[in-house]
């Protein structure tokens, strides 16, 4: 067990994945799901896992932002449902200095196929560049510099970015090197251009100034 980390998921009918998820997790003191109202079991799948859950609506940044301030951890780590950490994301956490005041991991899709990598390339260059994760990347946070920076915005949509915007310039922010693997069944669902070419276009009216809760109707 790695003591003072909690773990936060929302999920939202997210049955097929969670538990993958929560097992990936076990090394954490505390994992703490955020059900915006599953109609597929997800609460209860978690709940058997080992997680402690949490009933809300259906809006991932009040999911995270509430699973956060009832979570107990020094560190808060969020994982998205449909994700899974390799086994040494503990060691990787506990070796950050005391500057460090958040980060995220290495973004990978969990797929053989030869496109993804492509994708995580540019993953990894815009981390690089722009030094910007999102929540795909299991996001992590002292507790502390996470109730000084507001935490994750109540929107539907781009929390994500919101909240590392803010974190960012609380201290030293880390990018660490075990990997987070992301389901790609979006990429499957809508096609790998379009998906991509959707979260650019997402991503630049964010940053042009368009509110989060009209773009998640597009998303």
């Amino acid at each position: 067990m790695h003591p003072g980390v909690s773990v936060v998921i929302p999920t939202l009918d997210e049955g097929a994945f969670v538990e993958s998820a929560i097992e990936s997790v076990r090394a954490a003191s505390e994992v703490v799901v955020v059900d915006g109202g599953s109609r597929d079991g997800t609460a209860s799948l978690a709940a058997a896992a080992g997680a402690r859950v949490i009933e809300s609506i259906a809006c991932r940044g009040r999911q995270l932002d509430e699973g956060a301030r009832a979570a107990s951890g020094d560190w808060l780590l969020f994982l998205h449902a449909d994700t899974r950490l390799d086994p040494g994301w503990p060691a990787a956490l506990a070796q950050t200095d005391g500057e460090t005041v958040g980060g995220a991991f290495r973004f990978a899709v969990d797929s053989a196929r030869s496109v993804y990598r492509v994708i995580e390339a540019g993953v990894a260059l815009r981390c690089r560049v722009l030094a910007l994760p999102y929540g795909d990347q299991a996001i992590f946070a002292r507790r502390q510099a996470y109730l000084e920076s507001g935490g994750f915005p109540h929107i539907p949509l781009m929390e994500d970015v919101a909240f590392v915007r803010r974190l960012r310039g609380m201290g030293k922010f880390r990018f660490l090197a075990p990997r987070a693997l992301t389901s790609p069944r979006r990429w499957e669902r809508l096609g790998v251009v379009r998906a991509t070419a959707l979260n650019w276009t997402i991503a630049a009216l964010y940053a042009a100034g368009c509110p989060a809760t009209r773009l998640a109707r597009f998303y």
